[in-house]
């Protein structure tokens, strides 16, 4: 092993746990699993995903997944939206509940108003309410807001989404479907045989075991990492006294941006590192990606220097892609899947690609709107030249 991890070791080994340098065979909920979970703000990001990352995906894999109950969307880490396995939907909220806890505390604006009212009270509540029938966000606060007239129905409702494991019910998030946001909680939707076969929390011993092994997990899909990257990642602080407790390879890694020290990253015991000149291919990645959001230094994925390309007033992040396991711009597509007419999908390198990186970027386009516009009538792969030139356009 190497004595001292470059960005170039740290990126290669992110690829390679992610499933980006080389897409993996199996069952997608496979995937789901071992990265605990996509990032699914909005309802096509896990599509784009897994599509990325396991041989052969298709769409209606998915879909039938969420009708089947063995995915779903729920708020875990960092208070985000993830696509997660049902086990981890009746887990990872009671792992990330100290987070939700603090957010109600300091939200700026909801926490003056729950200061008001027994919070416990609102909680039972709103379980009463979503597991009668499932609601939608503006129903919960309404029917809230009759028995707590003096606080706003959006600040009752979110002191709901903060406090009970709320998942979103079908047909949202199923490809080709759309439908409102509605919410009944994790217990309710994968019923009582699979609620009493989650770990017991509230147990000491049972937390202890749980929370190192979400560490490792992490590592798994992540590593090697610091313990910043696993407390950004996660959304949690703390975190160290969890590490401390495990058997860990401990390695000595590049500093990060404008440190001068070498920093310490962690990984478990008996997984190889990936060659750091090994290729990369070009990979499409979803809005807000993990691979973009999994670490407190990110430098291993994208530079300094593009990262700005990034920003945005409202802090979305882009669907981007990957050109030698690095961020090199960004793409966008008409997002109906039932759209007919037309349809193209425009990449924006933040740099002129090489010609063998240009085709190779253009075939990967082109299998990508396939997916993203399958019903349209025709579908384009547009490539706009970062100096403005005209664009190269190729239809499918």
């Amino acid at each position: 092993m190497p004595d001292l991890l470059t960005r170039a070791h740290l990126n290669r080994a992110l690829l390679a746990r992610q499933h980006l340098l080389e897409r993996r065979s199996g069952p997608a909920i496979e995937m789901v699993d071992h990265l605990v979970g996509l990032q699914a703000q909005n309802a096509w990001s896990p599509y784009v995903g897994l599509w990325s990352r396991v041989a052969g995906f298709r769409t209606e894999e998915l879909g039938e997944a969420f009708w089947d109950r063995t995915v779903t969307r729920i708020a875990v880490m960092r208070s985000t939206i993830h696509l997660v396995t049902a086990a981890d939907a009746l887990l990872l909220p009671g792992l990330i509940a100290p987070l939700h806890a603090k957010d109600l505390l300091v939200n700026t604006q909801h926490s003056a108003a729950l200061r008001t009212v027994d919070v416990a009270e609102v909680t039972a509540a709103a379980r009463a309410l979503v597991e009668a029938e499932p609601r939608v966000t503006t129903e919960l606060g309404r029917l809230l807001a009759e028995r707590w007239p003096g606080v706003g129905p959006s600040t009752l409702a979110y002191a709901a989404r903060g406090t009970l494991p709320l998942v979103q019910v079908p047909p949202r998030g199923v490809w080709g479907r759309s439908g409102a946001t509605t919410w009944t909680t994790a217990w309710t939707w994968f019923g009582p045989e699979q609620t009493a076969a989650a770990p017991d929390l509230a147990d000491p011993d049972v937390l202890a075991v749980e929370q190192e092994r979400f560490v490792r997990r992490y590592l798994g899909a992540f590593g090697p990492a610091s313990v910043a990257d696993l407390q950004n990642w996660s959304g949690l602080t703390g975190m160290r006294s969890v590490v401390d407790r495990l058997d860990l390879v401990r390695y000595r890694a590049d500093p990060s941006p404008g440190a001068v020290r070498e920093r310490e990253v962690l990984d478990l015991p008996g997984l190889a590192l990936p060659d750091p000149d090994v290729p990369a291919p070009v990979r499409f990645l979803a809005d807000y990606d993990n691979v973009l959001l999994g670490h407190a230094d990110r430098t291993r994925i994208i530079s300094p220097e593009r990262r700005p390309y990034l920003a945005s007033p409202n802090g979305v992040v882009p669907a981007t892609f990957l050109l030698d396991g690095r961020v090199a711009g960004t793409w966008d597509v008409p997002r109906d899947p039932k759209q007919r007419g037309p349809v193209t999908l425009t990449v924006r390198p933040f740099a002129r690609p090489t010609a063998s990186q240009r085709d190779e970027l253009q075939a990967e386009a082109e299998a990508l709107v396939e997916v993203m516009a399958s019903t349209a009538d025709e579908r384009r792969v547009v490539v706009v030249t970062p100096d403005g030139s005209q664009p190269a356009v190729a239809s499918t």
